[in-house]
């Protein structure tokens, strides 16, 4: 069971902006590790993690890509308009609306709203020598988003090609400069493949093909799925008591194999940051929608907010899991696709997940409630430990490897 009470004040630690990370190390995996094992800490270069790793493990991965989400146009007045795309409306696939050659809709921030009274904007950009034009035109409200309609004057190029020519990589507020050529590919994993989010899984930008040839030689197995991360997951709690804060929304796919090898190796599963955290822990709740064959959940795979604490249940992994499977191979998909909003606090019971790698997460945050939940009351002696011993925080900063 889990309190009703959570105040995020608890979760608040001093973070000076010295110890934020505002450029990745020079070396992937030359990052500081913090291993929390058997209620111990010690610290070693991220590199060595396989030698912390339990041995037949399987890791997890979040293969998302970062897109060029951030767009800036500037008016005659100078007044810059900047627009942050979030996610696709229409078309509502990420990838067809990458593809699309046609104006698309997105669910989109606009920075310095109050500067557009209205009108389309407009901003150019160069292909093969020649110059074009990107206009976006806003449409309706969306809560605190807006959805903006996109065209451009070049029909030999798709939105994709148009957000890779003209946008920015959407870097963290905390990251207080531009973005820079470097980040280009230093806020991306190595292992990218499936573009669609706004913020980088920062816990897997410290692998390096050399500390997965480590793995591979210890018999670790990986996987992948797919978890578009959303600008919300910087969203500051707001609110004193954490149930008053609204959790945004993120969409993830997993295929038929991937769910079978989770089935496989019940009790060895280390998914690779929070996203993935989530993302696992979703699954088996979507499982026990299914079998409880609750409402509307055939049409649409959705956990909400708090869903998970509400159903009370005893269905084992296996038949969860199983029930995913069972769902995708009646309707012949490729993949499993849904959305959550699950919100992980303190006193949540996790199914699947059985140690994680993670980043240092801010004060205040869903995150940093999420690690609060993993490891108990031990995240301040964790954190305190970090801080004695030069760890750098969030996004670019140094790993932690936290098992039970």
């Amino acid at each position: 069971m889990i309190r009703r009470d959570i105040d995020i004040n608890d979760y608040y630690y001093n973070l000076p902006e010295d110890r934020i990370a505002q450029y990745p190390v020079n070396e992937r995996d030359r990052s500081q590790l913090l291993i929390y094992k058997e209620n111990k800490i010690v610290k070693d270069t991220f590199r060595n993690i396989d030698e912390y790793l339990p041995p037949d493990s399987l890791l997890v991965f979040n293969n998302t890509r970062v897109i060029r989400a951030r767009i800036l146009f500037q008016k005659e007045t100078g007044a810059v308009i900047e627009i942050l795309c979030l996610e696709p409306i229409f078309p509502f696939d990420y990838s067809l609306s990458f593809g699309s050659k046609e104006p698309v809709e997105w669910k989109c921030i606009v920075g310095n709203l109050k500067k557009w009274k209205g009108g389309a904007l407009t901003t150019p950009f160069k292909y093969n020598g020649n110059q074009y034009y990107l206009y976006a035109e806003r449409l309706q409200s969306d809560g605190e988003a807006w959805h903006i309609k996109f065209s451009w004057n070049n029909c030999e190029m798709s939105f994709g090609e148009i957000i890779e020519t003209t946008g920015h990589i959407p870097l963290p507020p905390y990251i207080n400069r531009e973005d820079e050529a470097e980040d280009n590919e230093r806020y991306q994993t190595v292992y990218s493949r499936i573009k669609g989010s706004v913020a980088a899984p920062t816990a897997g930008l410290h692998f390096t093909d050399y500390v997965f040839e480590k793995i591979k030689a210890r018999g670790i197995k990986t996987v992948e799925l797919t978890l578009h991360v959303g600008a919300g997951t910087f969203q500051p709690v707001k609110a004193k008591n954490i149930y008053d804060h609204e959790m945004h929304c993120e969409h993830f796919s997993i295929d038929a194999k991937t769910i079978i090898l989770l089935l496989e190796n019940q009790g060895k599963i280390l998914p690779v940051g929070t996203t993935s955290v989530r993302t696992l822990e979703s699954l088996y709740w979507l499982g026990v929608k299914l079998i409880q064959n609750q409402p509307d959940i055939n049409a649409n795979l959705s956990l909400g907010q708090w869903e998970a604490y509400d159903m009370v249940t005893n269905i084992s992994i296996k038949e969860s899991l199983g029930a995913l499977l069972k769902y995708i191979n009646e309707r012949n998909l490729m993949c499993l696709q849904a959305v959550t909003s699950i919100m992980i606090v303190p006193g949540y019971e996790f199914r699947i997940t059985n140690g994680m790698v993670t980043n240092f997460h801010q004060p205040r945050s869903t995150l940093l409630l999420l690690i609060s939940a993993w490891t108990g009351n031990r995240w301040k002696e964790i954190y305190t430990f970090a801080f004695e011993n030069r760890f750098r925080f969030l996004s670019y900063g140094d790993s932690s490897l936290l098992l039970k």
